[in-house]
């Protein structure tokens, strides 16, 4: 086993951050490995940016351990740590042109100006800004001035590059190109990225694992595909994608299959989770794409009658707001190559078991008389 197996990256070990009364981070422990791609994923306030501030040291703990290669560094200055930053304002210097902006770093501490020169070539060659050097940073797009902030992080050579939201103030179609070329970048360079994002789509898209966070806590923590097919709680489901959380009543279990009541009436199956019983109130999360559509009479008794209230199409698809007779709104992605429904039509949707995954339940607790 190398040295890089045995030891993570980065451990945050009970990791605290009060400010005042508020917790803005409570007792974080995981570990990122060497060599990947790791998205803190939540909403603003979670506690995600902070998390990642005290890894760079610009924050303290209020308490916890933080090591990196297994070396304490909780209540090291952040010149004293192998990380480097990107901001989402770049945070570039508007009266150095381009190569002085990325050489800045290394002429700090006072790399030779030979080395220098090579340096600088090479983190504009790996960014696809060749020539780009005697430029001033006004002269360049928004997209550009970010990559020039990943180049002047770069050639610092860090263990370890920390991000915080760096594609935040770009347009979709840029921030979409970025995705793919900060992915390129971080497996060339073959260096640790830990990503601060509150765009599922954008972790989804780049992040070899993901943490979610909610509310100063890590939610769950997986690989993207984990987390949006078998999410283990209502935040999870609810916040990687748009998802239909249904709740009702488990009637009966067979063959790992829980047959629910929904609250409207309705009856549909859902994979039964280690610990579900018979009488439990539960929620499922069914994904749209999950959701089969048809017309009335098609899909067999245990499909949910509704009706079209909206349909938009979304171009490799069409999405369909149904709501069934029992009162439940639900989201539906059909292809679009399928029969198309309309505003007001009576339909019929169903699922099977296994896409429709239990997100919460407990036993139902009855009124004394």
């Amino acid at each position: 086993m190398t040295v890089s197996e045995a030891v993570p990256e980065i451990r945050l070990s009970g990791v605290s951050k009060h400010f005042g009364d508020v917790r803005a981070v409570d007792d974080i422990s995981l570990e990122i490995r060497s060599g990947e791609f790791f998205s803190l994923l939540g909403p603003s306030g979670c506690g995600k940016t902070t998390t990642l501030r005290m890894i760079a040291g610009f924050e303290l703990p209020t308490s916890g351990r933080i090591e990196l290669r297994g070396v304490d560094v909780t209540n090291a200055p952040p010149d004293k740590r192998p990380v480097n930053m990107v901001f989402q304002n770049y945070a570039l210097f508007p009266h150095l042109n381009v190569h002085d902006n990325v050489a800045f770093g290394l002429r700090r501490h006072k790399v030779k100006e030979a080395d220098v020169k090579v340096r600088v070539a090479a983190a504009l060659e790996l960014i696809h800004l060749e020539g780009y050097g005697q430029r001033k940073t006004n002269e360049l797009s928004g997209g550009q001035q970010q990559r020039i902030a990943l180049a002047r992080a770069l050639v610092n050579r860090p263990q370890v590059l920390l991000l915080d939201e760096p594609l935040g103030a770009l347009d979709l179609k840029l921030r979409k190109n970025l995705q793919i070329e900060l992915k390129r970048i971080q497996v060339e360079v073959g260096i640790t990225f830990v990503y601060v994002t509150h765009d599922q789509e954008e972790a989804l898209t780049m992040s070899d694992r993901i943490a979610v966070m909610h509310q100063g806590k890590v939610e769950q923590l997986g690989l993207p595909e984990e987390l949006y097919d078998h999410p283990r709680t209502r935040f999870v489901a609810d916040f990687m994608g748009t998802t239909n959380l249904l709740r009702g009543s488990v009637e009966s279990i067979s063959d790992g299959v829980a047959a629910v009541r929904l609250e409207g009436g309705e009856t549909c199956r859902a994979a039964a989770t280690d610990g579900i019983r018979s009488g439990y109130a539960i929620e499922i999360s069914v994904r749209p794409e999950a959701v089969t559509i048809g017309i009335p009479g098609a899909g067999g008794a245990l499909s949910i009658q509704g009706r079209v209230e909206q349909s938009a199409f979304l171009g490799a698809g069409v999405q369909y707001q149904v709501r069934s007779q029992g009162g439940s709104l639900m989201s539906v992605i059909a292809p679009k190559s399928g029969r198309r429904f309309v505003a007001g039509e009576d339909v019929e949707i169903h699922w099977a078991p296994n896409d429709a995954l239990v997100v919460g339940a407990h036993p139902v607790v009855e009124e004394q008389a």
